[in-house]
C-alpha cells in the first residue's frame, strides 16, 4: 500500500527530525501524558541551535528542561496551564502564560490568534490503512497538527490506538521518529480522610443515570468511591483516569442514560497508570475527541442530568472562585472548570460542584475566605457557580442572595474558622450571623 511507501520515506532519527525546528518558531507538543518525550529531549539536546523558539503546552508531565533557568536564549516556555516544571518560568519572568477556556485552545491556532509553526506529537503505530491513533491525548494535540506547518511525530508502539475523533493519516506527518517505550504514568493520588468525607457528600447529589465529568486528584478520586451503589452513570470528561476503569467493570458506568453519544465513554484526554491505557486500547466503549468539541458548553449541554466537579484554590463569601492562582502566582489555569460549570448550567437537571478542601497548610489557613486573596484570579465568577463542597457539607449558592450564600459558606467552613468568618460577615452585611 502506498501509506507503507511514505512511512518508510519519512522516518529520520530524533536528532535529524529536531532540526526541522528552525530559531524563533512557535513548537506546540503534545499533551500530558501524551508528550512526544524522545523528541523533546532530542530539541533540547540541540538547544544551542535555537534562539527564541517557543514552546506551548498545557499540562506537563514530563521534565519540562526547556524552561529551567539557563535556557532563556533558546526556548521561551509559553503555558496555557501551568504545572511543575513551569511554574517557575513564569514567576520568574522566564517564561509566559496565556489565559484560555481549555474548549478555545484550538481556535487559539486554526483562527491564527497563535500560528503552529511545528507540532510534535505522539502517536499510535499506524492501522492497515496508515491511520496513527494520538491515544491517550487527543485534546489540543489533534488541532496543533492539523493546524502545524510541519509535524513531527513521535511513532511508538506502546500508545494505544483509542476510538473516536483520533486519527492522523501518515501522509500529514512529515517526519517520522519510531520509538517504544512506556507511556507517562501517574500514580493514583494519596486519599485521605478528608477528601472521602468531601467525595461522600459529592456522591450524595449524583443521581443514577446522570453522566459525570470529574477533574483530576485526590477528591474526584474519592468521589468515584462512593458511586459503587449507584446505576447507569455516563461519562462526558476532558479526563479520566484509573477510577473510572474500576466502576465500569463494576457495571456502575453503563452509560446506557447518556442523551448524547449513548453506550460511549467521550474524553478528550487520559492521566493514567497502564491499567486504564490498556483499558482504553482499541476498546470502542471510550471515544476520543479535540477538546473543542468534548468541552464546548453547547455541546456538553446536551447530556441529560450532566454533573461536573473540579476542584479550586479559594473560595470567598460571595461565591466567587479562584482555582488556578495563589496570590498573582499562576499555579495552574482555567482548564476546562468553566466550560463544563456553564455546560452543566445548561444541561437538564445538571449540577456542577467545586469540591475543596476546608483548610490549606496542615489547617492553618482556612479556604473559605471572607475576599480573595490581592492578586487572586477569579476562574468560576459568584454568577456560574452553583453547589461548593467541603468535608463540613453541602452550600448551593445558586439563587441566593449574598447574605445567604455567606451563611451557607461559613457553616461548611472549618470550625476553626468560623468565628472570624462570622465577624466578618457582620462587618460586610452589617447585620448579624
Amino acid at each position: 500500500m502506498e501509506w507503507k511507501g511514505i512511512y518508510k520515506r519519512r522516518i529520520v532519527k530524533p536528532e535529524e527530525a529536531v532540526t526541522y525546528i528552525k530559531s524563533g518558531d512557535r513548537v506546540v507538543v503534545g499533551h500530558a501524558a501524551g508528550e512526544p518525550t524522545v523528541l523533546i529531549d532530542a530539541m533540547v539536546a540541540n538547544k544551542e541551535n535555537y534562539r527564541n523558539v517557543e514552546i506551548v503546552n498545557l499540562v506537563v508531565l514530563g521534565k519540562g528542561e526547556y524552561a529551567k533557568s539557563g535556557m532563556e536564549k533558546n526556548f521561551r516556555n509559553n503555558s496555557i496551564f501551568a504545572s511543575t516544571p513551569t511554574r517557575d518560568a513564569i514567576e520568574s519572568g522566564r517564561g509566559d502564560f496565556t489565559p484560555c477556556f481549555f474548549h478555545q485552545v484550538p481556535k487559539l491556532f486554526s483562527k491564527g490568534y497563535m500560528p503552529v509553526d511545528v507540532a510534535l506529537v505522539q502517536v499510535s503505530s499506524p492501522n492497515e490503512h496508515g491511520y496513527c491513533s494520538f491515544g491517550v491525548s487527543n485534546d489540543y494535540t489533534k488541532p496543533a497538527a492539523e493546524n502545524a506547518k510541519i509535524v513531527i511525530a513521535e511513532i511508538n508502539d506502546k500508545m494505544p490506538r483509542t476510538m473516536g475523533d483520533s486519527f492522523i493519516h501518515l501522509s500529514d506527518i512529515d517526519y517520522i521518529v519510531e520509538t517504544s517505550h512506556p507511556i507517562i504514568e501517574l500514580p493514583p493520588p494519596k486519599i485521605g480522610e478528608v477528601e472521602k468525607k468531601i467525595g461522600e457528600h459529592c456522591a450524595s447529589l449524583v443521581e443514577d443515570g446522570s453522566t459525570l465529568q470529574l477533574g483530576i486528584g485526590a477528591i474526584p478520586e474519592a468521589v468515584l468511591l462512593f458511586l459503587k451503589d449507584k446505576r447507569n452513570l455516563g461519562i462526558h470528561s476532558e479526563m479520566i483516569s484509573d477510577g473510572v476503569v474500576e466502576l465500569v467493570e463494576a457495571g456502575v458506568i453503563t452509560n446506557k442514560m447518556k442523551t448524547l453519544h449513548p453506550g460511549t465513554i467521550v474524553v478528550s484526554f487520559l492521566m493514567g497508570t497502564k491499567r486504564l491505557y490498556d483499558f482504553v486500547n482499541n476498546n470502542p466503549l471510550v471515544e476520543m475527541y479535540p477538546v473543542d468539541y468534548v468541552n464546548d458548553p453547547i455541546v456538553i449541554m446536551k447530556n441529560y442530568k450532566m454533573v461536573s466537579i473540579n476542584a479550586c484554590v479559594q473560595v470567598d463569601l460571595m461565591g466567587q472562585v479562584c482555582s488556578e492562582s495563589i496570590g498573582r502566582r499562576q499555579i495552574s489555569g482555567v482548564g476546562g472548570q468553566v466550560d463544563f460549570v456553564r455546560g452543566v448550567s445548561m444541561s437538564e437537571d445538571g449540577i456542577s460542584i467545586i469540591a475543596i478542601p476546608s483548610t490549606a497548610s496542615k489547617g492553618k489557613i482556612s479556604k473559605i475566605v471572607p475576599v480573595l486573596g490581592a492578586g487572586a484570579v477569579v476562574t468560576t465568577s459568584r454568577t456560574d457557580v452553583d453547589y461548593i463542597v467541603t468535608e463540613y457539607g453541602i452550600a448551593h449558592l445558586k439563587g441566593k442572595t449574598l447574605r445567604d450564600r455567606a451563611r451557607a459558606l461559613i457553616n461548611i467552613a472549618h470550625p476553626d474558622f468560623r468565628e472570624g468568618l462570622i465577624e466578618e460577615f457582620k462587618n460586610i452585611f452589617k447585620c448579624e450571623f
